[in-house]
């Protein structure tokens, strides 16, 4: 009887042991925390007429200061909605504001100041490569109501993008560069 109940307990342990590894496995990691593809990076591939239907959230609780909203902030600023020398990374109330006046201009959905997938999505929809069209698989500018920017991918997909002052940036969630 000893014998049994000192292997029922080890055959207990291992048990919790592998269900906890595999839920530290399973769990989603923290290093593109708010993001919808999980990538630490606004990420396209192939055609990119829709690159960003799957991309994080960034507002005043989620990645709040990155390159990502700077991204966000320079497309405000193509459909003008904010100047250029607001364009600081920082997802503060101004910008939060003009995100609203943004949704309710170009998407479906209640406008609640807060860039996630169906604003994203929606923005999507003025990516051009150089010949005008919404086809091929090298994006090159974001056509705004206002002005436009060039944009781009590397080799990983990463989107790039011209900070204020024309610097080239990465629009990543988790830090801020411009």
């Amino acid at each position: 009887m000893r014998v049994f109940t000192k292997r029922a307990k080890a055959t207990a342990g291992a048990v919790a042991a592998l269900t906890a590894g595999v839920l530290a496995l399973s769990a989603s990691p923290a290093s593109a925390s708010g993001t919808y593809s999980g990538l630490a990076y606004v990420y396209g591939g192939g055609p990119f007429i829709d690159d960003w239907n799957n991309e994080g959230i960034v507002d005043q609780s989620h990645n709040r200061t990155s390159n990502a909203t700077c991204l966000w902030q320079k497309i405000l600023w193509a459909d003008g909605i904010l100047e250029a020398g607001e364009i600081d990374g920082d997802f503060g109330p101004v910008t939060a504001a003009a995100t609203e006046i943004w949704q309710d201009r170009y998407t479906t959905d209640t406008p609640d100041g807060s860039a996630g997938k169906i604003t994203w999505t929606a923005a999507g929809r003025s990516l051009y490569n150089s010949d005008g069209f919404q086809s091929g698989n090298s994006p090159s500018y974001y056509q705004g109501v206002a002005h436009y920017f060039y944009v781009s991918r590397d080799s990983n997909g990463y989107y790039h993008f011209p900070d204020y002052w024309g610097d080239d940036r990465i629009a990543g969630y988790n830090y801020r560069t411009c």
